[in-house]
Formats: C-alpha cells, sequence, structure tokens
C-alpha cells in the first residue's frame, strides 16, 4: 500500500512538471478557442465569487437570508503603509481572476484608490482608481474593460473587467476610499458595489502572475483577442462544415427531425421564423436535441438564441438576432456517435421557416468531451410577495433555475421577464451551489449586476461578447425584459452537482412572467431538473400590461391598480403597497410630483352598460393635494380635498354615472396643493359601483 500511494505521488509530481504554466497568454487564447468550452477543463479548477452581499444573510432557514443591504461589505479594513485599505478579495492561488464588475453611488464615488497585489507583494501590480482599472483602459481597452450601457450616466453604469488576472500564489484587491465612511453602512457616504469571480486551481499548478512585463509580452495575443472578440469570430473557416438547410412550414402540432451520425459536433445553427403571430410562434416552437441517446436541450427557439418571444438585436460571442429576424448560435456542441434535433410547434397555427441552417463538424470525441444542454421553464402570472425590506421582509423567494447532476460547466443563463408595475422587478441576488455546498460559493447584489450593468437601468446594451439587454422596457415599467450572461472565462466547473437560484426579489407586489434558459454542457449522464415546461410554452405571451392584469371591472367595481394608465401630463405613476391595513388588495394607485394643471387618466373595461352609482377609495395624508374628478368625459361636481394631518382612507361619493360597455375612463385634474408642504400627491384604492 505505502509503494503505491509512493507511486501515485510520483505520478502527480511528475504530471504537474510536465503541465504547461498556465499565463495570460493561455488564458486569452482560451476565452476565444470555442472547442476548449466543450470539454471539461485541464487542469480543472473551481470557479467562485467574492462580492459585497449583505453579511448577514447566513442561511435559508434565517428571516435575514434575503437582507439587500449589499453595499460596501468588505472583508475587513487592513492598513497598510498608512492608509485604511478595504479588502474585497483575499485568495490563496494559484488561481486567476477572471471577471470584475463593479458600481457606485454617492458623490465622488468611483474615483477612490483600487490596489491590486498578487503573491504577498508590498507594492501593488496593478493602480488605479476603480473606474480606470475597471472601464478606463487603464488595462486594456473594449470588449474586456468596458461599461455598460453606453447610453447610461457613467456613474450609473455597471463597470466590467474581462481581462484574466493570473498570480500563482495569492491576489488581495483593496479599495482606498475617504468618501466611504464606514464599511457596511447602510445611508451616506460612497456605496461600492462589486463582484469579483475567480478561479482556484490545484496545489502545483504552473501559473505566471500578471504583471506590466506579463502584459507587454502578451501585446499581440491580446490584440488578435480583442479583435476576434469584438468581431465575433465564429471559429468556422477551414473547418469541414456539412449544412443542412432548414425551409419549410411546420403545421400546427407537427414538426420537423433532423438526424446527425457519426462523430461531430454541431457548429452554427439558424432560424428565421415567418408566423402569424410570430410573438406566440417565438414561443411555442421548441427545439430540442438529443446527444448520443440523451435530450439536453428542450427550449422555446427565441429564448434558445436570446431574444425571449419579440425579436430584439444582439450580437453576443455565442448567439446573434438581426433586425430582420435572423437568430444564430454558435455553441460547439458535440455528440460520439448520433444527434437528434428536433423542432416541434406545439402552436395552434402554422409556422413558416423562412431561413434555417445546421453546420456539423468532425469532432475528435476524447473523455473530456461534453454534451451540450440548454433547460427552460416560465413561471407564469408569478406572485412576488409584498412590499420589501431591505432588512428581508417582504415575501421573497429563490427561483430555481436549474440543478444539474454529473459532472460539468455551467456556461450561461438568460431571462425574459413581463413586468406588470412601475417598480423594479430584480434586486434579488443569485445564489450558486456547487458539489454539494451548503452557502453558495456564489452570492451577488443583484439581478443586474449579475448581468453586468447596474442600478436597474432600462438603456438597452447588445455589442458584448458575453452580456446584454436586448430589451430593458420592463425594468421601471410594465414592459417587457431580456437579460444575457454567457460565460467565457468565468464558466463554472462541477464535479458532482450544480444549484443556480435567483431571488425574486420585487420590490412590490406584482404578477409577471418570468422565463429563465439556462445553457450548459455535462459529461455524458449529466441530467437537468428541469423537465419539457410544454405548459409554459403554450401560455399566451404577454404583449400589453393588460395580457396579464385583467382592466376588466366586476359588477362590485375594479381595483385601481387593475386600471390602465392612459395618460400622465406631469409627475410620476407607481402602485404602492407598504400600508396593507389601510388598501384593499393591499395596494392603490399613486401619483406624485404633479403640478397644478397636472392631469391623470386611468381607463377599464365594463362588460355591462347602465347608470351606477360610483364610489371612490381615497386616500389622504399630509402631502396630499386638491383635484377635480370626470367620468366619462362628464365633470363631477367640486374639488376634493385629500389633505389630511394623519395617513387615512376616505370614500367619495362620486355620483350617478353611465358606465359604457367595453372602455370607460375616469380622470383627476390637479387643482390645488396641500397646505403644509405645497404638494399634491394623490392616491387611489379602488372604484365601486352601486
Amino acid at each position: 500500500m505505502r509503494s503505491f500511494v509512493l507511486f501515485a505521488l510520483m505520478l502527480f509530481l511528475a504530471v504537474s512538471c510536465t503541465q504547461e504554466p498556465i499565463t495570460l497568454e493561455t488564458l486569452l487564447l482560451e476565452m476565444t478557442d470555442r472547442e476548449e468550452m466543450a470539454r471539461y477543463p485541464d487542469p480543472d479548477f473551481t470557479l467562485k465569487q467574492f462580492s459585497s452581499y449583505d453579511r448577514a444573510t447566513v442561511s435559508p432557514d434565517d428571516s435575514t437570508w434575503f437582507a439587500n443591504w449589499d453595499r460596501s461589505m468588505f472583508i475587513r479594513t487592513d492598513t497598510i503603509d498608512g492608509r485604511r485599505e478595504f479588502v474585497m478579495m483575499d485568495a490563496e492561488g494559484p488561481g486567476a481572476v477572471v471577471r470584475f464588475w463593479m458600481t457606485f453611488a454617492g458623490e465622488n464615488s468611483g474615483k477612490g484608490t483600487m490596489r491590486i497585489y498578487f503573491d504577498h507583494a508590498k507594492e501593488p501590480a496593478i493602480e488605479g482608481t476603480a473606474f480606470e482599472v475597471l472601464s478606463g483602459g487603464l488595462l486594456t481597452g473594449e470588449p474586456l474593460s468596458a461599461s455598460v450601457s453606453d447610453s447610461t450616466e457613467y456613474i450609473h453604469r455597471g463597470h466590467n473587467l474581462y481581462l484574466p488576472l493570473p498570480y500563482a500564489k495569492h491576489c488581495l484587491i483593496t479599495y482606498e476610499s475617504e468618501n466611504i465612511l464606514d464599511p457596511g453602512a447602510k445611508t451616506g457616504g460612497e456605496a461600492a458595489y462589486y463582484n469579483i469571480n475567480y478561479r482556484t486551481y490545484p496545489p502545483r499548478t504552473k501559473v505566471v502572475t500578471f504583471s506590466d512585463d506579463e502584459l507587454g509580452r502578451s501585446a499581440d495575443i491580446l490584440a488578435d483577442v480583442q479583435q476576434d472578440l469584438a468581431e465575433r469570430v465564429r471559429g468556422l473557416e477551414g473547418l469541414d462544415l456539412e449544412k443542412q438547410s432548414i425551409e419549410l412550414t411546420i403545421p400546427a402540432g407537427d414538426g420537423l427531425v433532423m438526424d446527425f451520425n457519426g462523430s461531430k459536433a454541431i457548429r452554427s445553427f439558424s432560424l428565421r421564423l415567418k408566423a402569424d403571430n410570430l410573438e406566440q410562434a417565438l414561443r411555442t416552437t421548441v427545439v430540442e436535441m438529443i446527444f448520443d441517446g440523451q435530450r439536453t436541450v428542450w427550449c422555446p427557439v427565441g429564448d434558445f438564441f436570446g431574444t425571449g418571444y419579440q425579436v430584439r438585436y444582439s450580437n453576443t460571442w455565442y448567439s446573434k438576432v438581426d433586425p430582420g429576424g435572423l437568430m444564430e448560435a454558435f455553441w460547439v456542441m458535440p455528440f460520439e456517435e448520433n444527434a437528434i434535433v428536433k423542432i416541434h410547434n406545439l402552436g395552434e397555427s402554422d409556422v413558416t421557416v423562412a431561413e434555417g441552417e445546421i453546420a456539423v463538424a468532425p469532432w475528435d470525441w476524447d473523455e473530456r468531451s461534453m454534451h451540450f444542454g440548454a433547460s427552460w421553464h416560465q413561471y407564469t402570472e408569478l406572485y412576488t410577495g409584498e412590499a420589501k425590506t431591505n432588512e428581508g421582509g417582504g415575501g421573497m423567494f429563490d427561483i430555481n433555475f436549474v440543478d444539474l447532476t454529473g459532472k460539468g460547466v455551467y456556461v450561461g443563463d438568460a431571462i425574459t421577464v413581463f413586468n406588470t408595475v412601475y417598480a423594479w422587478w430584480g434586486e434579488g441576488d443569485e445564489k450558486i451551489f456547487v458539489d454539494g455546498e451548503d452557502f453558495p460559493s456564489s452570492i451577488g447584489t443583484g439581478t443586474e449586476d449579475y448581468y453586468g450593468y447596474a442600478w436597474c437601468r432600462p438603456e438597452k446594451f447588445a455589442n458584448h461578447p458575453f452580456i446584454a439587454q436586448p430589451d430593458g422596457s420592463g425594468n421601471f415599467w410594465p414592459g417587457y425584459t431580456v437579460n444575457i450572461r454567457y460565460r467565457g472565462l468565468d464558466a463554472i466547473p462541477f464535479s458532482d452537482s450544480i444549484r443556480v437560484d435567483m431571488e425574486m426579489w420585487h420590490w412590490t407586489r406584482a404578477i409577471i412572467n418570468y422565463a429563465p434558459v439556462t445553457f450548459w454542457y455535462v459529461l455524458p449522464g449529466g441530467e437537468s431538473n428541469i423537465a419539457p415546461d410544454t405548459e409554459g410554452a403554450v401560455a399566451d405571451v404577454a404583449i400589453e400590461r393588460t395580457d396579464i392584469i385583467s382592466p376588466v371591472a366586476s359588477a362590485d367595481g375594479i381595483e385601481a391598480e387593475s386600471m390602465v394608465l392612459e395618460e400622465l401630463t406631469g409627475g410620476r405613476f407607481e402602485y404602492q403597497n407598504f400600508l396593507p391595513h389601510l388598501w384593499s388588495e393591499n395596494m392603490q394607485v399613486f401619483w406624485l410630483d404633479g403640478k397644478k394643471g397636472d392631469r391623470m387618466e386611468l381607463s377599464f373595461l365594463s362588460e355591462q352598460e347602465g347608470m351606477r352609482r360610483i364610489t371612490a377609495g381615497f386616500t389622504t395624508a399630509p402631502d396630499y393635494g386638491k383635484f377635480r374628478v370626470s367620468v366619462n368625459g362628464f365633470q363631477v361636481p367640486g374639488v376634493f380635498n385629500l389633505y389630511s394631518e394623519e395617513i387615512s382612507t376616505r370614500t367619495v361619493d362620486l355620483g350617478m354615472y353611465k358606465l359604457r360597455k367595453g372602455e370607460n375612463r375616469i380622470r383627476f385634474d390637479l387643482a390645488g396643493y396641500s397646505p403644509d408642504n405645497r404638494r399634491g400627491f394623490m392616491g387611489l384604492d379602488y372604484l365601486a359601483f352601486e
């Protein structure tokens, strides 16, 4: 036994001595090697994350599991050469930082000094303001150093560094800023938010530490990689490609089957659909892939290509959607003996594939080769909980993106959301558990941070290789949002299992549609817990808020939050639900910051017509104003003063009016302000009919 252990040790030492070292150059080349992504990593590594997540988050059994004070949560504070440096990352090597995201809030924020120390050196190898290091070009340019969206005010962007930073022994990252009053302070001063993804390799793995000299030696390769990423080089040149075109009409309830034999890999896949209802067809047309007898892909085509159920332009490393609706994917999808690709039409109408193609090429199958997978499901008409608190109250919960068993690599995900209220839906943090961890080795600071942008911003960005928001219309308002994060060097290997969850942390009570798709590779035999979601795929897609929230009144009345905002000439509109003891169904329509003369008009539908006595449930408060009201164009006599010294409710008899069959409208004109603070807020809880 002793001789066997000695032999194994000698074999390990021999292998470690012959292994090519990991350097900045090798990591850059790995980043653009599409085939390498489809093979299990060698050498193996773990992928974890340091972040500013709220340290009150300790256990799923604790009430603070959804705590949200994520700002300026550092590991500790060090004094280095008399400086107060906040420690963001402290990791033993060998390893590499492979993705670094930050954003800030507060006056003069982001202008403090970031320092990155390698291998216990006393002097930093990298030093500059956070903006300079991450997105300001200190180390490299776009796309590896970039902020998104470029149409967003700079301070509200997500700042992303994808340049790999390898280290042989140790990495320490600090931030020094006099604007940070106290680490973890809930208010005041500068707030810093960060996510740092890093690899850790097995002991004795040779890694050449990042330095200015290494950066200089890698200049040519870095330039080539930057160009390849920017130009989205697809890696198809020189391959012996076998192409199968797809042009046909698929009847409702029918499908198409394509069969590929031999040791090969799908290298590209494209589709462009035509249908009477294209949005519905992008969801009810489903791609299924079976590799070597095992189904690993079942996904609506729109979600598979990163556009959801509405055509939205994007151009990333792994997928592209052009404005004309041509959808392309460039994942390498190997198989040892056979692949079957099916396209199902689960809808009630015919769908035409106006243009499409699958290209395959020979593949040298080996013990590291993995099957590609994609799992999709929709949380249809999902109830998001009540009004939230940063301490974790309000009914948040974790949404399971996917659980995978076996051995493989997690390589990305996307979400398609239809929001129905005037509030941010994505405050929730990712929680990723690898190989049975009790606490997630990746836990973040917000959904938008995970997807690379910041501050819930709705501006589109669609030209980064790894992150995209093809549409953000539903971030602050009722509407449609698609977020994408593909992983390169920050892909997550797992030996036995991985569980990917995202908190459903919507700021207010809402009913929304929320559909995640995940992308992964597994060695043969690996499995996903997500079964084909036929019910979700055939559900009616939401284009307008009324597709989810019915504006049809009952015989007794209608809740204000179910009505449609038709016009708002000034101020802001939202739904409030922080005073559940006051409001019917725990919510009201809230109009704030209007000026005298501004108006708000709401509509609802009635299935009946006739004269009805209409009463309105209003809120009264110290900052509420005076309003005139009209119903279907008829002025209600008088001016209604909603001012009161305490927050309360008031039922007001508006009088007898004819309800129309179909659309009805009620209008509010701001006629005067509160006496205390010259404000004219208004809250409407419901309309009741007699």
